[in-house]
């Protein structure tokens, strides 16, 4: 089965100084078919102002990955860590116990286009933690996050693992996925055939009972693909 969930169908929200969309409910948006997927239960894609950002805030019990598209991230928080995120890095912080920290748009002239998730843990009350990587730009499937760390990967409390995937224009490939689990792929951008289903920048697709994914580039593009536990 395989649910599309369109880019303009997305709950919005324009605060003149961040413009975000929402795929899950969040804040003042509220949608009772969407309130997350599996242990995903944010994924905003924010464009925010220069100069502009998240004052202090707190956190618990919940891993939050942010993906910078554009421009840089300033974090600070209660642990001490005080951090400039380009373009191309992951950054994952586990909020466990409870952290307080703050994201501002670095630059003084330009956007900051990024994707903050949220990833319910499958224990609380873990230690806060920090981290932050740059993955080489390949060709191909990347392993991003996994429970165990490997291959270079971030460390997320879940039992899921997160993977970027590079694809050139006419590039096909066909991966076999385990049908018990749940597939989530977020388009980043450009356009790709997901066993048939075409989509675009910013759509997404809800995927279970598969056991072949069939990829198709029709431009360059980049994906990425979360294999969940079942719910």
């Amino acid at each position: 089965m395989i649910y599309v969930r369109k880019a303009e169908d997305r709950g919005h929200a324009n605060h003149g100084w961040l413009d975000s969309w929402h795929t899950f409910s969040f804040a003042n948006y509220y949608d009772a078919d969407f309130m997350g997927f599996s242990a995903l239960r944010v994924i905003n894609e924010d464009v925010i102002d220069a100069g502009q950002g998240f004052g202090t805030h707190p956190h618990k019990d919940m891993e939050i990955l942010t993906y910078v598209l554009s421009g840089v991230v300033e974090h600070q928080d209660s642990m001490g860590n005080k951090e400039q995120i380009p373009a191309g890095e992951f950054q994952i912080m586990s909020a466990g116990t409870g952290v307080r920290h703050s994201e501002y748009n670095g630059s003084k002239d330009q956007p900051l286009h990024l994707y903050q998730i949220w990833i319910i843990p499958d224990t609380a009350g873990i230690a806060p933690r920090y981290e932050q990587r740059r993955f080489d730009d390949v060709e191909g499937r990347q392993l991003v996050l996994s429970p165990d760390a490997r291959e270079g990967s971030l460390k997320v409390h879940q039992d899921m693992t997160l993977s970027r995937w590079a694809l050139k224009k006419g590039q096909q490939s066909a991966i076999d996925v385990d049908a018990a689990r749940r597939i989530w792929i977020q388009v980043v951008k450009g356009d790709v055939q997901v066993n048939g289903q075409p989509v675009t920048t910013s759509d997404a697709l809800a995927i279970w009972d598969e056991s072949v994914l069939s990829v198709q580039a029709d431009s360059d593009a980049e994906i990425l693909l979360f294999d969940l536990p079942p719910v």
